[in-house]
Parts: C-alpha cells; sequence; structure tokens
C-alpha cells in the first residue's frame, strides 16, 4: 500500500521484487483521507498473501486503524518502524526513530552553538530495530521461527 509521500519507496520495493521474481501488487491511496476499508476489499479480491506497508505521514498517523485491518483481512504485515508493531502490526525493521532523533538533537546542538548548518555532515540512521508482535503472529495463527525471534530487537508478547 501506498501514496504519494511514499512513491519512491514503492518505485524501490517494485524494483527489488522484480530482481527476485516476487509477484508484487500495488494498491495507492489518494486524496485524504483515505478510503483503507476499500483498499483493503481490493486486496481480498487479488493474491495477495501479506502487506508491506509503505512509510508516510498519512499512514502514520494510522497505524493502529492499518494495523486493525490488516489483522481483520488474515494479512501478515510488515512495517518501517517500531510504533506499527507497537500499535498492533506483525512486525516492523527499520531505523530507529528515537535514535534519529536524538541525532537530531546534536545537530541542533551544534547549531545553537555557532556550528554552520551547511558545515555539518549528512548522517545515515545508524540504529535500525526489527520489532514482532507475537500477539498479532498468535491472531493470524502465525509461527514465527525461533532463528528470527533470536534476531529481533524486541519481541512484543
Amino acid at each position: 500500500m501506498w501514496d504519494r509521500f511514499s512513491a519512491d519507496q514503492f518505485e524501490a520495493v517494485q524494483e527489488a521484487a522484480r530482481s527476485l521474481n516476487i509477484p508484487l501488487d500495488g494498491i495507492e491511496c489518494t486524496d485524504p483521507p483515505y478510503d483503507y476499508e476499500r483498499a483493503f476489499a481490493g486486496i481480498e479480491g487479488g493474491h495477495r498473501d501479506a502487506l508491506l506497508q509503505m512509510t508516510s505521514p498519512v499512514f502514520f498517523v494510522d497505524r493502529q486503524r492499518l494495523a486493525a485491518l490488516a489483522i481483520n483481512h488474515r494479512l501478515p504485515s510488515m512495517f518501517a518502524f517500531r510504533q506499527w508493531a507497537d500499535a498492533g502490526g506483525l512486525m516492523s525493521y527499520g531505523a530507529s526513530l528515537t535514535d534519529m532523533g536524538r541525532l537530531a538533537a546534536d545537530y541542533v546542538d551544534r547549531i545553537a552553538k555557532g556550528a554552520k548548518p551547511a558545515d555539518l555532515p549528512v548522517q545515515q540512521p545508524t540504529k535500525f530495530e526489527l520489532v514482532i508482535n507475537l500477539k498479532t503472529a498468535k491472531a493470524l495463527g502465525l509461527t514465527i521461527p525461533p532463528s528470527i525471534l533470536a534476531r529481533a530487537d524486541e519481541v512484543i508478547e
């Protein structure tokens, strides 16, 4: 599922899916507020086995609703930020928003002390988190392999 804010992410996912010969259907959401019920009804019409939710400010605000709809439609769901798994999504893997906030605070501190923004280096996220929600896995009748659970930064039980 993607929208105009996440179109570049969806293009990258399409490219990766093509290179791996994984079939991928996209459902574009347009004109907020999005009609998620209609979007999920479209998912049921196809041969879709999971939901890979792109990241956008609109989706982020609606994360609890989207996670609940994925469970109601019996779709394992994957998201970019831990806040989605906290909201009921099956799993998330991505940069830690908390860590990125710390990096931003460091930049603010440097600028407040006189550093020129143009002189500060561009930084990439350094901490990534895998979070698995076992409550959601149970609700979907899924068993997460122990090897995946062992790699998780957090398991929600």
